[in-house]
């Protein structure tokens, strides 16, 4: 298999490190997967280089860098500690590589889920820095979908949950291609044709990518909408404005009431994004903007789906004109709105809301069968095809209409299918950043591996970094193996450590 073979860089060293007893590959010569795994395993120095290496050891793409690491005293400048690249097994820093992408990276996903998991939590129950008050501000889940650019195959239910035929009709019901539009399939999960259109040639792909590349505006825009509402309602219920003392001594008059977002945007499989989002109600603090504090009485979840109700069903735009579509395309939402009141004691908790976002995060354009990196003029011709399947129809519209100057983005675009958006993104307040985050996994990591920095006030040291690209993937296939297996045995052994102290408690 060619998973099986690695090739050694012509010139450079497979294993490394001083007093290495081993030969090293002929320079430009092939060595398969045991091979290298069983040359590293012989290596006196591998339990240094797996130590080495733990931080990316699961990593399927990890970055490699070569330089200086120097510790310095923020308060003096004096140089504590300096460690050269050089030193190290194999002359390099191994990074993971931080895709969010499960498809292209399983564990740095599951890193960034984790992380995504606590960032959404935190924003409905609290901790991270964000207040336990927060469990009790008012709370709602919204899922906002897309509308319609043609009929697709799907899964339907009745009103008691028993799933019914796709789009049954009783009689043939031909399109201007001659295509039947009707379909009597009960489709499956894992059924290849879910998201397809009933016929290509009808479906409008221009509409669906043009959607995509303007769902974060129109998204803005609901927001703006949304807050607008929640004014109003403020003041037809007469509750008084705050008096906020701003950094420069100057006081202004702002609303008692503030609108906290996190939102998720998944791709569903006809190649449409909808957007999950978390919509918490907050007060206004009279002298600290930052802080977070109930809202005032009077204003509750009933309110917050009024206002979500009226921006999904008001909020619409044109975009610019294109050649092809002179008047612009419309942006609005679809007819699919749901909310949801969020609380400790229902079926819509803050766990559940969390683990259902976070699960979202790590996925991308799989759902629709395409997968692939940025695209260029060089690997268009491989994904996209204007007679194609649907991915690939989408793809070809997003690179059609890039063509004109004031629609260029799309093509940069054009292997998410047109969304060019994050798909985590928060307002300020809603919770911790994921920076946060990785800084703490990064001083736990030191503290746990004794580092000798790790214990000393936050802010007395700075560490620099010289660092320069060498590299993205393993060395070899033997290495790939022998970090991986590792990092699955010690992922094994805190899975049965959790399972013992929950067992425990």
């Amino acid at each position: 298999m060619a998973a099986d073979l690695t090739t050694v860089v012509p010139g450079q060293a497979h294993l490394s490190g001083p007093g290495h007893r081993h030969p090293r590959p002929a320079a430009g010569s092939f060595v398969s997967r045991d091979q290298s795994a069983f040359a590293r395993a012989c290596d006196p120095r591998v339990f240094d280089w797996l130590e080495h290496v733990k931080a990316a050891a699961g990593c399927s793409h990890p970055i490699r860098l070569s330089g200086e690491v120097a510790t310095i005293d923020r308060a003096t400048g004096q140089l504590l500690a300096s460690t050269a690249t050089a030193e190290l097994p194999d002359g390099e820093i191994y990074k993971p590589c931080g895709n969010r992408r499960h498809a292209v990276c399983p564990s740095c996903a599951r890193t960034y889920q984790r992380d995504a998991y606590q960032l959404v939590r935190a924003g409905l129950a609290g901790g991270k820095g964000i207040p336990a008050t927060v469990a009790g501000h008012p709370a709602v889940f919204v899922t906002l979908t897309a509308p319609s650019f043609g009929p697709v195959h799907t899964q339907r239910t009745d009103r008691t949950g028993r799933q019914i035929p796709c789009r049954p009709r009783r009689h043939p019901e031909p399109c201007p291609h001659g295509v039947d539009l009707s379909c009597h399939h009960q489709h499956t999960d894992d059924d290849p044709t879910l998201g397809t259109p009933l016929c290509l040639d009808c479906y409008d792909h221009h509409g669906q990518v043009v959607w995509n590349h303007y769902a974060p505006e129109l998204w803005r825009r609901t927001t703006i909408a949304l807050t607008r509402h929640v004014h109003a309602r403020v003041r037809a219920l007469g509750l008084p404005w705050v008096s906020q003392v701003t950094a420069s001594g100057k006081v202004r008059r702002v609303p008692p009431v503030k609108l906290s977002f996190g939102k998720i945007a998944e791709m569903q499989r006809r190649g449409v994004v909808h957007y999950h989002a978390v919509i918490r109600l907050d007060g206004t603090h009279p002298t600290d903007p930052t802080t977070i504090v109930p809202p005032p009485d009077g204003l509750d979840v009933d309110d917050l789906v009024a206002a979500v109700t009226h921006a999904a069903a008001t909020v619409r735009f044109t975009t610019r004109p294109h050649p092809i579509h002179p008047t612009g395309w419309q942006a609005t939402w679809g007819d699919q709105v749901d909310t949801r009141a969020i609380n400790a004691d229902g079926d819509i908790t803050d766990g559940k809301i969390a683990g259902y976002l976070a699960k979202y995060a790590t996925k991308s354009t799989e759902a629709t069968g395409h997968v692939s990196h940025r695209l260029t003029s060089d690997t268009i011709d491989l994904y996209a095809n204007e007679h194609g399947t649907h991915p690939e129809r989408l793809i070809d519209a997003c690179w059609t209409l890039s063509s004109h100057h004031d629609w260029q983005q799309l093509r940069r675009w054009a292997h998410m299918l047109g969304f060019g958006g994050h798909f985590l993104t928060k307002s300020r307040r809603y919770s911790v950043t994921f920076r946060i985050l990785r800084d703490a996994r990064i001083i736990w990591r030191r503290t746990e591996t004794g580092h000798e920095y790790a214990h000393q006030p936050e802010q007395t040291t700075l560490i620099i970094g010289l660092l320069t690209y060498t590299a993205s993937g393993w060395r070899t296939t033997g290495d790939a193996l022998l970090a991986n297996t590792a990092a699955a045995m010690a992922r094994e052994r805190h899975q049965i450590a959790r399972e013992e102290i929950a067992a425990a408690a």
